[in-house]
């Protein structure tokens, strides 16, 4: 993925990773539009920038999505890259019966929005130079916190989904996946000053600087989530999962 000179659509810009990512994108001299459901944390993300743009955008709704993909391309027709960065993390009780709001909500965000936003944009990314999907993951989907069952399961599924996109789109759209480790953001409560994350702006400078390596890494892994990433390869598996379940939330 080339570093600058692109038109980058980015889903959950309103916050955490994905604000920071479309800044410092933005502030890398790429024309940056950022999605979310609400319009006033889109526009904190904004605010001073010429070239970065807010969207409202709701991902579990498919028929938004064929709207929204009709009408930005339609104003952005240089549109390159898409982030998949929206996502939700729910902790769940899996001991009892109980309602599935918040699993089916995560599946809905996690990943059918990944898959459904890809789905309206493959047709004209395949026909842009230096076109680029990039879906967020996590260190989850390598080893799964069980204190929030969906969440990870979804995590590994756009891992898996992932590798798949990027075997088909070979040779004309690059799939770079990018998963996080736990970083101090409010992606959960209390999350933004958990002492054992990774600070923010230290994860995003991280990031910045793999995603400046030519190539571009396959998959965007900053040093902390490699531990997860490996685990089960390295024999380490059994150790690795009771250390992160070890506290809740450890990685995100």
């Amino acid at each position: 993925m080339k570093t600058t000179g692109n038109t980058i659509l980015l889903t959950g810009g309103g916050s955490g990773i994905g604000r920071r990512l479309a800044q410092r994108w933005h502030d890398a001299g790429n024309v940056v539009i950022v999605t979310g459901r609400t319009l006033s944390s889109l526009q904190e993300t904004i605010e001073g920038r010429a070239n970065l743009h807010a969207r409202m955008l709701d991902v579990t709704d498919p028929a938004a999505i064929a709207a929204f993909a009709s009408a930005i391309l339609a104003e952005f027709p240089a549109l390159n890259v898409l982030v998949n960065n929206a996502g939700i993390m729910r902790f769940e009780n899996l001991t009892a019966r109980r309602n599935l709001a918040d699993a089916e909500a995560t599946i809905a965000t996690n990943l059918l929005g990944p898959i459904r936003m890809t789905n309206a944009f493959v047709d004209h990314l395949a026909q842009q130079a230096d076109a680029a999907i990039v879906n967020v993951s996590s260190g989850l989907a390598f080893v799964p916190l069980v204190a929030a069952p969906a969440y990870s399961a979804t995590k590994a599924a756009i891992h898996s989904y992932s590798q798949s996109l990027r075997h088909q789109l070979a040779g004309s759209v690059e799939v770079i996946e990018l998963a996080p480790p736990g970083v101090q953001t409010d992606l959960t409560p209390g999350q933004a000053t958990r002492a054992n994350y990774l600070p923010l702006k230290v994860y995003i400078d991280q990031t910045m600087a793999l995603f400046a390596q030519f190539p571009t890494p396959s998959e965007v892994l900053v040093p902390t989530v490699v531990l997860l990433r490996d685990a089960e390869a390295e024999h380490r598996y059994p150790d690795v999962f009771t250390m992160v379940n070890s506290h809740r939330g450890h990685n995100g």
